[in-house]
């Protein structure tokens, strides 16, 4: 079902034209109101499910912020149903625990790919399709980090569908394909652990729109273990404004 009797996206709650082509994707419906502060003009637009969004304006343009709950499956429903309100370019703004030892609490995350250990994405493409973001919104984010002075890593995330599997592996029933891969992600130098961002960039590979991802790293589990400095951060401030910088990049780029 695409649409409800009344016009609404099934999940979302929106029409079209409701968002704007450029939306901001948190996981937390309550982080909603913090981002659209930093809108003009910024009104509450639906509120259905873990889907809450708020649409304002940034430097003149139509913006939205939605929220996807937890994990790739809700998150690609708000993808799929955003981009047919007409939305064109998403960033995913989150959290993600550290894997390499150099990623800190506090540290700011961008993805430039994401490893498919989770089940959204098989049903959107075969598994050695990568999951890679844009480039675009890629670099936005970077520039944006470097002018706000925020301590940044570029590369690549894990994606995961189950959160006590990463932080509890030894007491699943498959805990030796766990931490085994665990290992090799260490090995092949992945930054950081976190839920959406696979099942977005293969979504958004199908969907022909461009989707990037920012991360506020709350911990590093890795430098817990070898005793190093393990500062524990929750507040998402900073990788909120690098997506509102990046936007307000995207959009005057896409202007000129």
């Amino acid at each position: 079902m695409k649409y409800s009797q009344n016009g609404e996206q099934y999940h979302i709650g929106l029409k079209e034209g409701d968002a704007g082509e450029y939306v901001i994707l948190p996981g937390d419906p309550k982080r909603c109101e913090k981002i659209a502060a930093y809108f003009d003009n910024a009104t509450l637009t639906a509120d259905r499910r873990e889907f809450t969004t708020y649409t304002g304006y940034l430097n003149g343009t139509k913006v939205s912020v939605t929220s996807t709950g937890i994990g790739g499956a809700s998150a690609s429903i708000a993808l799929e149903e955003l981009v047919n309100t007409g939305a064109k370019t998403f960033i995913r703004v989150g959290t993600c625990g550290g894997i390499d030892i150099n990623v800190k609490g506090g540290d700011i995350v961008i993805a430039t790919g994401a490893v498919r250990m989770e089940g959204t994405s098989r049903e959107y493409a075969p598994i050695e399709f990568p999951a890679v973001a844009n480039l675009d919104v890629i670099n936005s984010l970077v520039l944006a980090a470097d002018r706000l002075g925020y301590e940044k890593h570029t590369g690549v995330v894990q994606c995961k569908d189950s959160f006590y599997g990463q932080h509890n592996p030894e007491k699943m029933p498959v805990n030796y394909e766990l931490l085994n891969k665990w290992e090799a992600w260490k090995k092949m130098g992945c930054l950081a652990s976190e839920m959406e961002s696979a099942a977005l960039f293969i979504a958004g590979s199908f969907l022909k729109v461009r989707v990037g991802s920012v991360f506020l790293t709350v911990a590093n589990q890795e430098r817990e273990k070898l005793n190093l400095e393990n500062p524990v951060v929750h507040d998402t401030d900073k990788a909120i404004k690098t997506a509102i910088e990046a936007l307000k990049i995207l959009i005057d780029k896409d202007k000129h």
